[in-house]
């Protein structure tokens, strides 16, 4: 696509639209990326990182992350942080699955030891973890219990049974955002969701079997930090979000502000799937409450599959999990709004960051990572396809300049529609199996959405983040097995 001749070069990596690119912007706009991966990025990607540059109270600049692509009001990869008083909160900047993230687990197993057992695995994993449009989960939760889930997150998890203790603390805010309140939640919103912890979902939500080769470790004083410390060792990542309760918290907010926007708060935008609130208004406070318990049921939905991959694994090589070294190395989130308190023009600000897509990045000596990652900074997780893999990475101190954030994924190059007229699945199933990676998959048509070439060459995604200074590549992970909605 060709780039808004406006653009300008600030460094290798960092473009910037300046605020006279469009009428109406209070900051200028900055795309991270090489320029291979600019050149790539969809027109509608400059247009919707302009108008974020729009939003009352935005500070620094509005971002987008090399995995940048065109999404609903914030660009997918889109970053702002707001002035708290006089800033906005806005549902399109923070996504419609609500606190979608990523959580890797370690084994101690090699990829020798898995390969025997691969199809057993992921054909058990197919069975344990639900998939799909409108999948249940095998918790049994009643609507009340379910309010108590969404404002304790992992907590719950680990009071039923489902955690252990140092789950919480390798999770991002120790998998509770505080200030949760479920009255904040409408009832619509808890019946879509009460029944799916402990499942996946569709879209590009995956579980995947991967192995780290002793070739694609960048970092290895980093990686035996995190846990991987043996040659081929197989690890488990997975990646989903709050399903149906997160969705519909979403669309109830954005239907609200849309009525009180203009007629009660005179906010103009240029985009409609912008639309936002004060911050500290009645509404703005109440869907910062409903999305911190969608965040928490992300929270506990991650928590409660990680209980039955453990029970997956330890029936499959008649161990128990501990003995299998079954522990975390981290779960972070995207599609968030949090306030942090970051360096604005010399001073220490608490702000309202907006991650669309985008994942935090806390470097070396950062509160709020675990003590064993002071040293190293946090461990970042960013997936790639389920044909080429995906990278471990750490925070880097650099990534200060866009308020400690950097990819989340390698980001899409096509649509679910382009991609499906391109390959079909029952092919790309077989294609992939022939290359020695297993999958199970709830639909051929699901599968053939999410194929390979439909994304971005996570290496070229990854070394951009490193590049940049907002996180350093640790190892790639490339996957045996994989099971998908």
């Amino acid at each position: 696509m060709p780039v808004p001749h406006q653009l300008r070069r600030i460094s290798p990596t960092v473009w910037e639209l300046p605020v006279s690119y469009k009428e109406g912007m209070r900051v200028p706009g900055r795309i991270i990326a090489t320029e291979a991966l600019l050149e790539a990025m969809e027109a509608g990607v400059f247009e919707q990182t302009a108008n974020v540059a729009c939003l009352p109270g935005i500070l620094r600049y509005s971002y987008c992350m090399p995995d940048g692509h065109w999404g609903y009001g914030f660009p997918i990869g889109g970053v702002a942080a707001m002035d708290p008083n006089t800033g906005v909160i806005s549902p399109g900047g923070i996504g419609f699955d609500i606190n979608c993230g990523m959580r890797l687990v370690l084994t101690n197993l090699t990829e020798e030891q898995v390969t025997p057992h691969l199809r057993q695995l992921v054909d058990l994993m197919f069975t344990r973890i639900p998939t799909g449009v409108g999948c249940t989960g095998f918790v049994r939760c009643s609507r009340t219990e379910f309010r108590t889930v969404i404002e304790q997150g992992s907590r719950w998890c680990l009071d039923k049974g489902y955690a252990w203790p140092e789950d919480l603390e390798m999770t991002e805010e120790h998998g509770c955002f505080g200030g949760a309140n479920a009255d904040a939640v409408s009832e619509k919103a808890i019946e879509r969701g009460y029944d799916q912890i402990g499942t996946l979902g569709s879209g590009n939500h995956y579980c995947e079997i991967q192995v780290v080769r002793p070739e694609n470790i960048y970092d290895r004083k980093t990686a035996e930090a995190f846990g991987i410390t043996i040659p081929n060792q197989v690890v488990v990542m997975f990646h989903c979000g709050s399903r149906g309760f997160g969705h519909q918290v979403a669309t109830d907010y954005l239907q609200t502000f849309l009525r009180v926007m203009t007629t009660k708060y005179g906010i103009r935008i240029h985009d409609r799937e912008l639309s936002c609130a004060p911050f500290r208004s009645p509404e703005g406070q109440a869907y910062f409450a409903a999305m911190k318990c969608a965040v928490n049921m992300g929270f506990a939905n991650r928590q409660v599959i990680l209980h039955r991959l453990r029970e997956v694994f330890s029936r499959v090589f008649h161990r128990s999990p501990e003995d299998l070294g079954m522990r975390m190395v981290y779960d972070v989130a995207h599609n968030t709004a949090k306030l942090e308190t970051h360096q604005i023009e010399g001073q220490r600000r608490e702000v309202l960051v907006h991650r669309k897509g985008a994942t935090r990045s806390f470097g070396p000596g950062m509160a709020g990572i675990p003590e064993c990652y002071q040293e190293t900074g946090q461990p970042v997780i960013i997936g790639g396809s389920m044909e080429t893999g995906s990278y471990l990475l750490a925070g880097e101190k650099g990534a200060e300049a866009t308020f400690c954030t950097t990819a989340h994924g390698s980001g899409r190059t096509m649509s679910r529609h382009q991609a499906r007229k391109m390959v079909k699945g029952q092919k790309l199933l077989g294609e992939m199996e022939q290359r020695g990676i297993y999958v199970r998959s709830d639909s051929y048509g699901g599968l053939a959405e999410e194929a390979g070439f439909a994304y971005k060459d996570i290496d070229l995604v990854t070394a951009a983040t490193e590049e940049a200074g907002l996180s350093r590549r640790v190892v790639k992970l490339v996957p045996i097995g994989n099971i998908k909605g």
